[in-house]
């Protein structure tokens, strides 16, 4: 991938790459958040998204004030130009963290929001299990969930 690139897809770059290196592309120059400055963040305004499964959000439980969007809807819900967009969702120039499992799926889908305009959105270093794991405060149900 070129540095011009910085981890989006393009049409008319038809090279392969291994997830490895698109994934490397998707966090070049991304600032990512480690665990314990996330409810520092969100009482500043971040908006933190969690993608996670459904099944793994009710057996591990939610992040405190996040936001939970099913992954296969995430741009549609975000996109402030979208007819399926949230209520009060974030504008471009809003700090949006994506919470996954463990930090990788979400890099890509921080790439993706990225490419919509969102030039702050980035993820959460880990995911929810170092989240977890920093023993940081979670809740059994979550703040907010968007269909």
């Amino acid at each position: 991938m070129t540095e011009t690139s910085a981890g989006r897809r393009r049409a008319e770059t038809p090279a392969r790459h291994s997830i490895d290196e698109i994934l490397a592309a998707a966090r070049q120059s991304v600032e990512r958040i480690e665990p314990a400055a996330l409810s520092t963040l969100i009482e500043q305004g971040a908006h933190v998204i969690d993608i996670r499964p459904a099944a793994r959000r009710e057996s591990e439980g939610h992040i405190p004030g996040a936001t939970v969007i099913d992954r296969l809807v995430l741009e549609w819900r975000l996109d402030p130009q979208s007819a399926d967009r949230m209520d009060e969702g974030p504008d471009h120039d809003d700090l949006v963290i994506v919470v996954c499992n463990e930090g990788y799926y979400s890099s890509l889908a921080a790439r993706d929001l990225r490419d919509l305009g969102f030039h702050r959105a980035t993820d959460l270093v880990g995911g929810f299990r170092a989240y977890r794991d920093a023993e940081l405060p979670t809740t059994p149900e979550p703040t907010h969930e968007v269909s």
